[in-house]
């Protein structure tokens, strides 16, 4: 075997890098480890290109075993299943800095398999399975515009740190997942707490000079073990078909593109298509379906950027800098606990947010290391009519699942603590219309749903997506660009970025950016940031002017109260085989929730049950005072007297002697188990044992009605 390794020094544990040992069958493999945390990484790409293939189909696919973290999967077949939320996520950020580095025509079936072997639980496998795939390519004889390199970047007390571990990210501010060339950005998203835009952009120069040296290294491997390049074919329409094309429809597709709204766009698009299909097929009867589609979306593109370019007139008449009709409600829904509708244009998201008990949190596995549970999630759904379309309903694909953590982790900044706020949220978004820019939309009503569900947010937050529209030289270097405000479907679909910004009045919350190119220049993205800035602004005041505060609690919310008792009692409320708590919650209908620190939480869904259980509580830790009455019931007799309860938990002793005025013979004569008496207290010994007595009560109580009696005559 002829093993090649590196070692990269990034990050407090550096990465190494391994091949030649390990899967030798695949057209390249590497295993790359950072600590004790190893992933595999292969890359093969067919020979042959699929009988009827239009698109390139490249697959990612990202798996953590249970193995690695030397534990069983969960479940009866003891197997891992279905991806998880995590894998799906690494999937998706390892593949989209991949896609635009790929020949354009090449449609060759291109796999990138990644499997996370150990895990020390402090290194976490996402960075290493990207700059794995990054590897496995540059090595392999697949075409590719490589290599790449990928960090994150977190901050803690103020200071950038590469590649934190898991311990690290929970004290970060900013969780920054960077993708770049030797110069140039490709792909970026994460999180942060309110991070003010000057210290983003200071956290993005960080990441690309750690990118720089990840790069390097690889391409040292490269230099070492790399397979020669194989010859490969691109599919692309020809030249004469392009201009029969354009001279079919060339003039009237500016017209087509730039009708008013969607619906109408796509009706007059769809007949010049038509058009362009039927003379194409007069003039060359062998053309393909795939060419005529290359065809048609080369002269919707170049009429695309002749208009912004030149005229600087977009499809919907706006300019580059203008927001689309902002328009917002809160409260639209009756019985859910909170809901909004957000929309822009015709980009419109209905989100419902639903309050439980802060025990009803998502629990996960991880196998990688980190948090295993959280209290706030969001849920994106994107049906097929939001779009004009009949299509599959039901399941949640990767691209739901990717807009959902990207609004999720935005608004997560600004959840209150659980001190704050004992409750777990769940957010659920509805995307009504879809013209671009949905997850920001799901932002903006996910936040003013929660407002309206009394979640009392540090600050609302406001999301917006930029665009670009690029021109290149003759060496495919950006000669002139234009970044455009709030980018609908088509200038998503034609242009070349996609960026993603959210975030309150204070700063950054979440961040997303997508390319179509192999990199941009970081001047490009602070100029993109710098426009998202000024119209999240805009966006916010107009969130502000529906729902200015969190809104009171909804009847159909549950209540949820706290309380705290010393930690060495905790058995006490319990009970002997739970007897004590089982009981609260039997009488009062309400459910009890204990922590170690001896917090007490209390939830229940009418507030007559909260009361209830908090008084019982209140009562079975209250201490007994001396002269104070209690009403109570008989628990047991004896020949010297009664047990009444004067507490929950707590009896007290009625000798025979004042249980009433005289003598009295036999206990059973006044009293008998279950009666209901009233007695005050006339001491506790010292052993905590408690004295009462009914005849003392009684006399207090004649004692205060002569009292009264006066009062009431003079009335």
């Amino acid at each position: 075997m002829n093993i090649e390794k590196i070692t990269i020094p990034v990050g407090s544990n550096p990465i190494s890098i391994e091949t030649g040992k390990l899967a030798k069958l695949a057209d390249g493999a590497v295993e790359i480890r950072s600590g004790e945390t190893v992933v595999l990484v292969t890359a093969v790409s067919q020979s042959k290109i699929r009988e009827g293939q239009t698109w390139f189909p490249l697959s990612v696919e990202y798996k953590e075993r249970a193995a690695a973290a030397g534990t069983f999967p969960g479940g009866y077949f003891k197997r891992e299943g279905r991806p998880t939320e995590k894998e799906v996520l690494t999937c998706r950020m390892t593949d989209r800095p991949l896609r635009p580095l790929f020949p354009k025509g090449y449609l060759y079936d291109t796999q990138i398999i990644a499997l996370m072997l150990a895990a020390d639980g402090e290194n976490d496998a996402d960075i290493l399975s990207m700059n794995g795939a990054s590897a496995a390519l540059a090595i392999s004889d697949i075409p590719f515009a490589g290599p790449i390199g990928a960090v994150r970047v977190g901050r803690v007390d103020g200071e950038f740190i590469v590649n934190p571990t898991f311990e690290q990210r929970e004290d970060s501010d900013l969780d920054l997942v960077y993708v770049g060339n030797k110069t140039e950005v490709i792909m970026i998203e994460g999180a942060a707490n309110e991070l003010p835009e000057a210290e983003f952009v200071k956290a993005l120069h960080f990441a690309q000079e750690h990118v720089n040296v990840i790069v390097s290294a690889i391409e040292e491997l490269a230099a070492k073990v790399g397979k020669p390049k194989r010859d490969y074919t691109v599919t692309v329409a020809k030249e004469d078909l392009l201009e029969i094309a354009y001279e079919v429809a060339g003039d009237r597709i500016e017209d087509a593109i730039y009708a008013p709204n969607k619906v109408e766009r796509g009706k007059k698009v769809g007949a010049l298509r038509d058009e362009v299909e039927a003379t194409l097929k007069e003039r060359v009867p062998t053309v393909s379906e795939f060419e005529i589609e290359q065809c048609f979306e080369y002269i919707q593109k170049k009429a695309f950027r002749i208009a912004i370019m030149e005229k600087g007139v977009r499809a919907d008449g706006r300019d580059i800098d203008t927001l689309r009709p902002l328009y917002s409600e809160a409260g639209t829904l009756p019985r859910v606990h909170g809901s909004s509708i957000f929309a822009r244009g015709e980009t419109q998201a209905l989100a419902t947010a639903t309050l439980a008990p802060a025990d009803e949190c998502m629990y996960f596995d991880n196998y990688a290391g980190g948090e295993d549970s959280k209290r706030f999630f969001l849920h994106y759904s994107f049906p097929p009519f939001s779009v004009g379309e009949a299509g599959r309903f039901g399941g949640m694909n990767r691209r739901e699942i990717g807009h959902g953590a990207l609004a999720e982790r935005s608004i997560a900044p600004v959840i209150p603590s659980v001190d704050d706020f004992p409750y777990a949220m769940r957010v659920t978004s509805e995307v009504l219309e879809s013209n671009g820019s949905s997850s920001m939309a799901t932002v903006c009503s996910g936040t003013m749903a929660l407002l309206d569900a009394g979640v009392p947010l540090i600050r609302p937050v406001g999301a917006i997506a930029v665009g670009l529209v690029t021109e290149m030289d003759e060496n495919d270097n950006i000669k002139e660009y234009k970044t455009l405000l709030d980018i609908i479907g088509s200038e998503d679909f034609y242009g070349d970025m996609d960026f993603k910004v959210c975030g309150t009045s204070e700063g950054v919350t979440g961040y997303q950016l997508d390319l179509k190119l192999p990199g941009i220049p970081l001047s490009i993205l602070e100029e993109a940031l710098e426009k998202a800035t000024k119209a999240r602004t805009i966006v916010l005041k107009k969130m502000e002017d529906t729902i200015a505060a969190p809104g009171t609690l909804s009847e159909h919310a549950p209540r949820i109260e706290s309380t705290k008792i010393d930690p060495e009692r905790i058995g006490e409320l319990i009970g002997p085989g739970g007897k004590n708590i089982k009981g609260i919650q039997a009488e009062s209908g309400a459910d009890v929730n204990i922590e170690d620190d001896g917090t007490v939480h209390v939830y229940a869904s009418k507030k007559e049950s909260l009361d209830r259980a908090m008084e019982m509580i209140k009562q079975m830790f209250a201490e007994v005072e001396v002269g104070t009455v209690y009403t109570g019931a008989i628990v047991s007799t004896t020949n010297f007297g009664a047990f009444m309860q004067i507490l929950p938990g707590k009896d007290g002793l009625i000798h025979i002697s004042e249980l009433a005025e005289g003598r009295v013979e036999k206990t059973e004569d006044v009293v008998k188990k279950g009666d209901t008496v009233t007695a005050k207290c006339i001491g506790v010994d010292d052993r905590g044992r408690v004295k009462m007595s009914i005849r003392a009560a009684q006399r207090e109580a004649k004692q205060k009605e002569a009292s009264d009696a006066p009062e009431k005559a003079e009335a």
